[in-house]
């Protein structure tokens, strides 16, 4: 497979048979935040910019079949791309993500509620584009600000990408202070085959 093949996907049933059975990882690419909101039981936590920069050193861990899961699938296709550039070939996205998931009535390990980085995107545009708008009556070209962020949308859906969206992830919001990715790395290395999808996340 190759970086840019169009990733395998698996639906949330397939993803349920895996988890019940032992069989698949299960990669969460969304942040700390998100992922501590809820996340699959016995997932693992590698945020889409930290798993890009580690991508080679993750390699080394997933030999098993990984599942790749986001919000909706956008970051996790992203991550198989990355992670399929490095020589992986087992890889998966869950079909619809998180949200799939949870429709379906998976089951979702709960911690602290926050906004997930797609609604904070929406609320950081409208609110530029309608303060942008409002100011124009004062301030003549404000109104140019509105259709920067209206570019700058269209772009990230063409692109399949998000600046903004990454620029929210820096955010302290965004981060959990507790969060170690060796950790992690340690608990993918520390699980065997048919463990991994047991561990408690």
């Amino acid at each position: 497979m190759t970086a840019t093949a169009e990733p395998r996907r698996l639906d949330v049933t397939a993803l349920r048979e895996g988890v019940n059975a032992g069989t698949v990882r299960v990669l969460d690419v969304r942040t700390p935040a998100e992922f501590e909101t809820a996340h699959v039981p016995g997932s693992y936590n590698v945020p889409l910019d930290t798993l890009r920069e580690h991508r080679e050193e993750l390699r080394n861990h997933l030999d098993e079949d990984v599942v790749l899961v986001c919000r909706s699938g956008v970051r996790a296709t992203q991550a198989e791309q990355a992670l399929a550039g490095v020589g992986l070939p087992n890889l998966r996205v869950l079909d619809g993500g998180i949200v799939a998931w949870e429709k379906a009535g998976g089951e979702l390990r709960r911690g602290r509620q926050r906004w997930e980085l797609e609604r904070q995107v929406r609320l950081v545009a409208g609110s530029i584009v309608l303060t942008s708008v409002v100011a124009s009556a004062v301030v003549p070209g404000a109104q140019v600000v509105a259709g920067a962020i209206g570019a700058g949308l269209a772009f990230a859906a063409l692109s399949n990408s998000c600046l903004m969206g990454r620029a929210l992830m820096a955010l302290p919001y965004n981060r959990d202070t507790s969060y170690d990715l060796e950790r992690e790395i340690a608990r993918l290395a520390g699980d065997g085959p048919g463990r991994a999808a047991r561990r408690a996340g």
